[in-house]
């Protein structure tokens, strides 16, 4: 569905999230999970990956055969990247770690640079240069999460603060914007880039969504911003957390699209298939009410819709893994 040619964000308004699917959406993976999050398309192996953060599980589909397999973990999976030495690297709550799928061995390699009794690592992708991003959470609602950067040389440093809730993380085809979103804040940020040398400027908005305002019904609220991906144009993919919808912005920042969903809360957006242009969605269903989920089968489901303009490869982190002295 496209939007009015003003992409003013004002003027979206969508049927209420319990009606019908729309045609072109339908479930790709119909285990539930409580929070699906951080799903990617990986290329070597064809298959898209995704986790459950509070079921502290990762997930493997392969839409060809139509399994699905996992892995369990002692606490909370934030995302996970192909490793280009092999397996993945995985951001949990207690640091980034190395994992063999093949094997199930995993390794802590950076422990945690904040206090993990209040804050986790949240949505995470690595850059074309293979530098791993993940920003955090803070669970208090305070600002105090940061985006935090894994470089080649193995170090990690803080590169952005003062956000609630990260998530939002993207990079423009040339690599040269990169796009981090505060969910709480209803804000996606812009910044500057160097792809070589991965510094990034100071942030701007690039697009702003309204707050729901108190006693709003949330059949009137547009959603707060979410996981996202860009495309080979370079428009933005975003996912409306509470809002029933995928919105995809212009480099700009201007809605020119939206696809309605019948789940309340999707949570991210990526691009997967052969040709790059299946739109996989994440979704949640964890602390929703009752009544919304007896509405919403679909709710925690991987969604999926067929989209015309491809998107962009995962990257795969090309830096150095090193385990803490003493392991």
């Amino acid at each position: 569905m496209n939007v009015p040619a003003s992409g003013s964000i004002a003027s979206l308004r969508r049927a209420a999230p319990e009606a019908a699917p729309p045609e072109a959406v339908s479930v790709a993976v119909e285990h539930a999970a409580l929070l699906g999050e951080s799903p990617f398309w990986h290329p070597q192996e064809q298959v898209l990956y995704y986790c459950d953060i509070p079921g502290r599980r990762l997930h493997r589909f392969d839409p060809a055969s139509g399994h699905l397999d996992g892995w369990a973990f002692d606490t909370d999976v934030a995302c996970a990247v192909p490793n280009a030495a092999g397996g993945l690297v995985l951001a949990l709550r207690d640091g980034v770690w190395q994992f063999d799928p093949a094997t199930g061995a995993a390794r802590l390699c950076v422990p945690a640079p904040y206090d993990p009794t209040h804050q986790r690592f949240n949505d995470g992708k690595c850059d074309p240069a293979g530098r791993l991003w993940c920003g955090t959470l803070d669970e208090t609602r305070q600002p105090l999460a940061a985006l935090f950067c894994l470089d080649l040389d193995g170090r990690l440093t803080a590169r952005a603060e003062g956000c609630t809730t990260s998530n939002g993380l993207a990079w423009s085809p040339d690599a040269r914007t990169l796009y981090w979103a505060d969910t709480r804040a209803h804000t996606v940020y812009a910044f500057d880039a160097d792809p070589d040398t991965g510094h990034i400027g100071e942030r701007r908005v690039f697009a702003q969504f309204p707050a729901r305002a108190q006693g709003q019904p949330l059949d009137d609220y547009l959603g707060r911003p979410d996981g996202a991906a860009v495309d080979a144009e370079g428009h933005y993919w975003v996912a409306m957390f509470e809002g029933s919808r995928v919105l995809r912005l212009s480099p700009e920042g201007r809605v020119v699209q939206e696809i309605l969903l019948p789940v309340r809360c999707p949570t991210m957006p990526c691009f997967g298939g052969a040709d790059l242009r299946t739109l996989y969605i994440t979704t949640a269903r964890e602390k929703r009410p009752a009544d919304e989920l007896a509405r919403q089968p679909w709710a925690g489901c991987v969604l999926q819709v067929q989209v015309e303009v491809p998107g962009l490869p995962t990257h795969a982190f090309r830096g150095v893994l090193v385990p803490p002295a003493g392991d």
